[in-house]
């Protein structure tokens, strides 16, 4: 094949990945039988779904207990009412995400980006949210007792009060 066949069929070939791939999850990281296994039972306790990039996928109530979702890309998912304690979520992209009533106990947020999340009423007890950025979250009613927060940033955040 000549040097501009070549390029033509690279050129296609990408076009068709950007064109007709666009909400599919990227799945580099993760286990692609757990992914398909979260998205057909919601599902996926201790699974592998580290740097998992998921779109207009609906995961309120998920059982995601103990899960590896470290380097997540979930900005702006439904995952209210998700089970996500003692959740590998270091290094998580969660802006926007809507976790009201979420249970992220024991989970491990270290540098996770909740920023403008909604965690009304989430239950981040022993949760390590060390680094983590929830500017503009909502925290009415969260659970943070035992909480590691050191180095956090939570300006502009509703219901957090901070620690004396």
């Amino acid at each position: 094949m000549s040097h501009p066949a070549k390029k033509l069929v690279y050129l296609i070939l990408t076009a068709f990945l950007i064109v007709a791939l666009p909400g599919a999850p990227l799945t580099w990281g993760a286990d692609a039988k757990d992914v398909a296994k979260l998205k057909k039972t919601k599902r996926c306790p201790g699974c592998s779904l580290s740097s998992l990039s998921l779109k207009n996928v609906n995961l309120s109530r998920a059982q995601l207990s103990g899960a590896d979702l470290r380097s997540a890309r979930l900005s702006g998912m439904n995952m209210r009412g998700a089970n996500l304690s003692r959740a590998k979520l270091d290094g998580a992209n969660l802006s926007g995400a809507n976790l009201r009533g979420a249970s992220l106990s024991g989970a491990s947020l270290r540098r996770a980006k909740l920023r403008k999340a909604n965690l009304r009423g989430a239950d981040l007890r022993r949760a390590d949210l060390r680094g983590a950025d929830l500017r503009g979250a909502i925290l009415r009613d969260a659970k943070l007792e035992g909480a590691y927060t050191d180095g956090a940033r939570f300006e502009g955040a509703d219901g957090y009060t901070a620690k004396p």
